[in-house]
């Protein structure tokens, strides 16, 4: 099996992590397969890229760009999640953000940045996660292509399936510059906001008011 097919048999959806984190030697060889396509986009595009100086050594930043910061959340293990007691069985909501988004669209591969805001209804016998996991869950999924629908989903999925609370909200607000800088070319205040709801956060109308009163008092902090 030569490379390309190789690589079409492990494929997965943009979105997706793959089965196993990649070695250092599968990462390496897949920087050096993307660079040269990306040297072959170059030469249909007309672009010197072996003269001229400012792109001589561009398809090669972009490959390990790729792979080892915009679409890292594919490649690597998912952040692990450090767990405490819940010693007072708190089980009134926890609100956490804005945490900071940054991905790239799975339709024109244009950047996607913005704001995520999380609530956590915590079972009182439970445990409970250190706040910086949520920015590191956050990170984990956006680095990848996505379609902010998706991601949004499968932030709130993996905190259920690691922690049980009993109720969840992920609230994502962001700019999408296949929007600001192609096609209608609107401002960048255009954003695009959804939230997703798990558990009795789904159920009460009056836990999703608070939520949204919280969201809104962080975003203006």
């Amino acid at each position: 099996m030569n490379f390309h097919a190789h690589q079409l048999h492990l494929a997965r959806l943009c979105n997706e992590t793959l089965d196993q984190p990649l070695s250092e030697t599968e990462r390496e060889g897949m920087i050096a397969a993307a660079a040269r396509k990306l040297e072959e986009l170059f030469d249909i595009l007309r672009i010197d890229h072996q003269n001229d100086h400012n792109t001589r050594e561009t398809p090669q930043r972009v490959a390990k760009m790729y792979v080892e910061e915009i679409l890292a959340g594919r490649y690597t293990a998912p952040p692990k999640i450090t767990e405490f007691d819940n010693a007072q069985d708190y089980d009134q909501l926890i609100v956490t953000g804005p945490l900071e988004v940054r991905s790239l669209c799975a339709h024109h591969l244009m950047p996607i940045y913005g704001e995520a805001y999380i609530g956590i209804l915590p079972a009182a016998d439970g445990k409970i996660i250190g706040l910086s996991k949520y920015d590191r869950i956050v990170a984990y999924f956006a680095s990848r292509l996505q379609i902010q629908e998706e991601l949004v989903k499968q932030i709130g999925q993996y905190i259920m399936d690691m922690t049980s609370p009993r109720g969840l909200a992920v609230r994502i607000s962001a700019v999408h510059m296949c929007k600001t800088q192609r096609g209608v070319r609107a401002s960048h205040r255009s954003r695009m906001v959804n939230t997703y709801y798990w558990g009795e956060m789904a159920e009460n109308a009056d836990l999703k008011r608070e939520f949204l009163q919280e969201c809104t008092a962080l975003d203006r902090a």
